[in-house]
């Protein structure tokens, strides 16, 4: 975590780099600072109770209490999370933005179940209840999908909020509604946008793709709509076709004009992108049949950092946990921003939680992958 502790000071995560060093001229941003958060309360769970870490275990409550209290700051009087700030703290002109309330809710989600001290916990569902009312306004299909992950994730963790009854009441109460409504909205989009040649939700794949089979891979946890499963599997399919290479390497989407049937931009790829397959990978191995398909995505996501990509250059820097910001036609991009240096270690993350499970799954079966 030295990197990312380079990028946090005591306000919060600053969003660029030039190089390693953090641009503190370009600011902050609430989305940084949700994922920030969401990723530092995995690793807490991850190594909880080994006594070889426990001074990584210091390092990340201390990153974790800069980043809820950002998100705390960052919360309007409305429950929106005002998004852009500049260094001195003050807002940025925007309009509100549904995809950084969907981060900010997942990462108070996961926060408020993972995070080892209980008032921090309290705190995150605190912020998760009173900004949970704008879900139901929701219209873009990646705010959508963080919701209703986050919704999911809740109600199918619900006994663990045992210490908040308050909370706890809120949960089993509202979220039910709630992962019905925007499970729906998700299948709709599919249907209205896909065909047997383009198995999507939209027209046209640009950023953070990943999302929307991870978030019906969550609501099924909890509906058990068959559709919605079948769904997840064939958009994450058509997504792993639409990022890999003949060879096996991951081949990102770029940003520099995207995907549609026509034909897929190949350059300005962003290690968002591999985190977010990633992501969807890791929860297809738990819900289906195959997960050996998914583990070799899975592992191909994390080698995509360490040089397996087009460019055969690590896009990691391993000692220090930087991520640099991405594939470019003449080169890779030396920046180390936030965004990039949370998606590689995220990718880390869910990789070896998902071998770990994994293994622990073929070991009470009697047999190993």
């Amino acid at each position: 975590m030295t990197h990312l502790e380079r990028m946090t000071d005591d306000t919060g995560l600053v969003e660029h780099a030039l190089g390693n060093i953090p641009r503190r001229s370009e600011g902050y941003s609430t989305d940084d600072n949700a994922r920030a958060l969401w990723l530092v309360s995995e690793w807490q769970k991850l190594i909880a109770g080994d006594p070889l870490k426990g001074m990584e275990s210091l390092q990340l409550r201390r990153l974790s209490s800069v980043y809820l209290s950002f998100l705390e700051y960052a919360q309007q009087a409305d429950g929106h999370f005002h998004n852009n700030y500049a260094y001195d703290r003050t807002l940025e002109e925007e309009q509100p933005s549904e995809d950084c309330l969907g981060r900010s809710l997942w990462a108070c989600a996961v926060a408020c179940l993972d995070l080892p001290n209980p008032d921090s916990r309290w705190a995150a569902a605190a912020l998760f209840q009173k900004a949970f009312p704008l879900v139901k306004k929701l219209n873009f299909p990646r705010g959508t999908a963080y919701a209703l992950s986050a919704a999911s994730l809740l109600n199918m963790r619900c006994g663990e909020l045992s210490w908040t009854p308050e909370f706890q009441n809120f949960v089993r109460e509202e979220t039910p509604e709630c992962i019905e409504n925007l499970e729906a909205k998700l299948l709709a989009l599919f249907e209205r946008n896909s065909d047997t040649s383009w198995r999507w939700f939209e027209p046209v794949m640009t950023y953070g793709n990943g999302v929307l089979p991870w978030a019906l891979f969550h609501s099924f946890s909890v509906s058990g709509n068959s559709d919605t499963l079948l769904i997840a599997e064939e958009s994450l399919d058509f997504l792993i076709n639409k990022m890999t290479r003949e060879d096996g390497l991951v081949h990102p989407i770029g940003n520099h004009g995207w995907c549609t049937r026509e034909c897929a931009s190949q350059w300005d790829q962003q290690p968002l992108e591999v985190m977010k397959l990633a992501l969807a990978a890791e929860q297809a191995v738990s819900a289906l049949s195959t997960p050996e398909k998914y583990l070799r995505v899975l592992e191909n996501c994390r080698n995509w950092f360490h040089g397996a990509n087009d460019l055969h250059v690590p896009v990691a820097d391993a000692a220090e946990g930087g991520g640099r910001d991405g594939l470019e036609e003449k080169g890779i991009n030396r920046n180390q921003g936030a965004e990039s240096t949370i998606a590689y270690l995220m990718t880390e993350l869910i990789y070896w939680r998902t071998l770990k499970e994994s293994k622990g799954a073929e070991e009470q079966r009697g047999y190993s992958l």
